[in-house]
């Protein structure tokens, strides 16, 4: 047992948390569940768990804004955080004060015994216990990796939502769609919606669907969406939205998020009513840090969290719907464990400079590495993933909106130079912009949360 208490600072319970557990991820249920019967642990309100390779953290973000405009008292549980701890557990959209963790995590402490907890499940019970004691009308629960064995698995939603399925995260969840949709299913609960907005789902998920008797809502199935430039339109199995604002996060998978939102809520129709103005004011006003996030001015700065190679082709298409006539400078950060081959393929001919970051901890690639890898991505000729792109625009009874997608700009000579950390790739990067030119920060939350933090401090943020 620790011999932190109620007075310990945040700082030092996750300073404790970090290397409580003998391994950062240990998958599994048992040992979360048995500290969760301890606490008498209850969700005494709606709940809507999200999970996917990428996009969940879009729908969480619309569900809180379109659900607090309606008036609800929202709880959201997110993951990871970009500069504060605190981002990770919000009620009512504020993050959580550091003295409410604090009590929570004593408690937590108290009943665990002889269990040990990772820093994800503690963090996972701790945001629970809040919205337990918060009054909530209901909980945000964005899955940390796969579905199946994840914390947030803890808890029976009354809606469960699979967003985009790729390959991810192999070591845990399989090296192959079916695998990963197998895992990610298993969030969905008997005779309960259970949307998935993955245009192409692996049988594996649709099976398992079935099997469990889960109301399995499906992308160009029972729910889509249509729209022009002006506006867009869902429509679900009986409930149509018209006339709607486009989302204020940027991207072309947005419609997508923003069309697997409203089916959620749709499908609790009869326990949550969200009129048209909610939603006008929640599209408007969802924020999402760090996600294809263009900041105001010049020279222009986008931060992105690709970190993997679906992820990377959605902001390659993005970044190709607003090209420059200057110079694009990259500052990036990976981990060692994900494909970063299959992600540098997608913006190699996009970037000018490469200024590459090494990342700390066990899993953080050094910058030499990288640039190894980026030049090996170059050798190749690039191909564009046309089967997966071809997900944001599938055959269905709506037409739907398709981005146009402009000639990109291939780079003949790129330079490449190493830094000790994204910060230093950062400053430097600034030193040689011109105001015509672009800085796009992108890879681990680990680089681009950093970045924001200076942005932050230089009241750019």
């Amino acid at each position: 047992m620790s011999a932190l208490t109620k007075s310990s600072s945040l700082k030092e319970w996750l300073r404790y948390l970090e290397q409580l557990h003998p391994v950062e991820i240990e998958l599994g249920l048992e040992r979360i569940r048995q500290v969760a019967t301890r606490l008498s642990l209850e969700t005494p309100y709606q709940v809507i768990t999200v999970a996917g390779t990428n996009g969940k953290g879009s729908v969480c973000a619309m569900l809180e804004a379109i659900l607090r405009s309606a008036g609800y008292k929202t709880g959201m549980l997110t993951s990871p955080h970009l500069i504060d701890f605190n981002e990770r557990i919000r009620v009512a959209s504020e993050p959580a004060e550091d003295h409410v963790i604090v009590e929570q995590f004593q408690r937590i402490e108290e009943a665990r015994g002889e269990i040990t907890l990772t820093y994800f499940e503690f963090t996972t019970l701790a945001a629970l216990l809040l919205f337990q004691a918060s009054d909530l009308d209901v909980a945000i629960l964005e899955v940390g990796l796969g579905g199946r064995l994840d914390a947030v698995n803890l808890v029976d939603a009354d809606c469960a939502i699979v967003t985009s399925i790729d390959i991810d995260h192999q070591q845990y969840l399989g090296d192959s769609r079916e695998q990963v949709a197998w895992e990610k299913a298993h969030i969905f609960r008997s005779g309960k919606p259970a949307i998935c907005a993955d245009p192409e789902p692996p049988q594996t998920l649709i099976d398992y669907a079935t099997t469990l008797g889960a109301d399995l809502w499906l992308f160009g199935r029972d729910f889509n969406y249509s729209g022009d430039q002006l506006q867009w339109a869902y429509g679900g199995r009986s409930q149509r939205r018209g006339a709607l604002v486009y989302p204020a996060l940027r991207g072309a998978n947005q419609l997508l998020n923003a069309a697997a939102a409203l089916a959620a809520l749709e499908s609790l129709k009869e326990k949550l009513i969200v009129p048209a103005h909610a939603l006008r004011l929640g599209f408007l006003h969802a924020v999402l840090p760090g996600r294809f996030q263009i900041m105001p001015g010049v020279p222009s700065i986008i931060l992105d969290v690709a970190h993997n190679p679906h992820a990377a082709a959605a902001l390659a298409q993005n970044l190709g719907n607003i090209p420059t006539t200057g110079t694009t400078y990259a500052v990036v950060g990976v981990y060692d464990d994900k494909d970063v081959l299959g992600i540098m393929r997608h913006l190699v001919e996009l970037v000018d400079h490469w200024y590459c970051a090494s990342l700390g901890g066990s899993r953080g690639m050094k910058a030499d590495n990288l640039i190894s890898i980026i030049k090996h991505a170059q050798s190749q000729p690039f191909r564009l993933d046309e089967d997966r792109l071809e997900e944001e625009q599938p055959a269905s009874r709506h037409p739907v909106v398709k981005p146009a997608i402009r000639p990109r700009k291939h780079v003949t000579q790129s330079t490449y130079t190493a830094f000790d950390s994204p910060e230093a790739a950062f400053r430097q990067a600034r030193q040689q912009v011109t105001d015509n030119d672009r800085i796009l920060v992108f890879g681990s939350f680990a680089t681009v949360g950093p970045i924001l933090k200076v942005l932050a401090q230089d009241g750019l943020y």
